[in-house]
């Protein structure tokens, strides 16, 4: 099927999957090189497109898929069917905007970009699907921190829950020393530290840190920053924490379970002080706080948001 107006065609990659391998397949998909992704919520199920510009070869993308599962630590069987179609072009801007709201974590408010910020508190109706979004202010209370987040081709507009509970987190834990965010995605929770926290008066380098594996993922990170007046304030890097990362007062990886545990000796030893952990299903925490304690962290707390937990250690 091709559009009237452009003659472009795109391709549906559909996937029905359990709600458990949600992210892990969203992620798959990306990793697939889908342009971007959509999820129909269902009880048991949900129905996640990636969209293509080309037509993809099913067998790469099942591949992928697996890999995907295998990461996260989920069985194959979580994909229930995997099917192609061609789609008319639409505007896909316009169908983004149609579907992203404002998130509001604690003092913290995530909106895109093109939301426009009155004083006074959330704007009520603002979660009601049926109004437009370019209609809807956010309004603001005097301790609230907006942060305008355009992601990109990277994770992370602050809707997930592994997302609002590492947000969560630094507003209870973070009191503006060092930060270090591994796995940055968008920039979403460097971009939270750096609007607590006062420049620093000294002109001295960032000691806010942000790295990803993902080049471009860091770009749109930067990108973000910018949109929010602290690119000045954060040292991004493309790469992921090691022997030569300096340690920092607070350290935060919302990575994956078996990332976290391949990373977990390196990040403790870059943490001076306290260590977030989430991108952790419930099923997955007595894994993580059992190495967790093999090396000699046994003070720790957890908080969970539906079937996601985050862990402070």
């Amino acid at each position: 099927m091709t559009d009237d107006s452009t003659g472009r065609v795109w391709y549906a990659v559909e996937v029905v999957v359990t709600r458990a391998a949600l992210e892990a397949i969203e992620f798959g998909l990306m990793e697939a090189q889908a342009l971007g992704t959509e999820t129909v919520n269902g009880t048991e199920t949900n129905n996640i497109r990636g969209y293509f510009d080309h037509e993809p070869g099913i067998e790469s993308i099942r591949a992928a898929l697996r890999d995907a599962l295998r990461i996260y630590d989920l069985p194959a069987d979580a994909i229930i069917e995997v099917r192609v179609a061609e789609v008319p072009d639409r505007d896909w801007l316009a169908e983004w905007k149609k579907n992203w709201r404002p998130v509001e974590v604690g003092r913290f408010i995530i909106a895109p970009p093109w939301f426009v910020s009155e004083p006074g508190a959330l704007a009520t109706g603002s979660n009601d699907p049926q109004r437009s979004n370019d209609s809807v202010a956010i309004v603001p209370g005097p301790d609230t921190i907006v942060i305008r987040i355009n992601p990109g081709m990277a994770f992370g507009t602050g809707t997930h829950e592994t997302t609002r509970l590492c947000l969560k987190a630094i507003e209870k834990h973070y009191r503006g020393g060092s930060f270090l965010d591994v796995g940055t995605g968008t920039g979403i929770l460097a971009i939270a530290a750096a609007m607590c926290r006062q420049p620093d008066r000294q002109g001295g380098p960032p000691s806010i840190t942000a790295c990803d594996i993902d080049a471009d993922a860091v770009t749109i990170a930067k990108e973000n920053a910018e949109l929010n007046g602290v690119a000045d304030r954060i040292d991004f890097r493309a790469g992921t924490v090691g022997q030569e990362t300096g340690s920092a007062d607070l350290v935060c990886a919302n990575l994956t379970a078996p990332v976290i545990m391949e990373l977990l000796p390196k990040l403790i030893g870059a943490t001076c002080g306290r260590l977030i952990l989430s991108g952790i299903l419930d099923s997955q925490s007595e894994m993580i706080t059992a190495q967790l304690m093999e090396l000699g962290m046994v003070d720790f707390e957890i908080d969970q948001d539906g079937e996601w937990i985050a862990i402070v250690a």
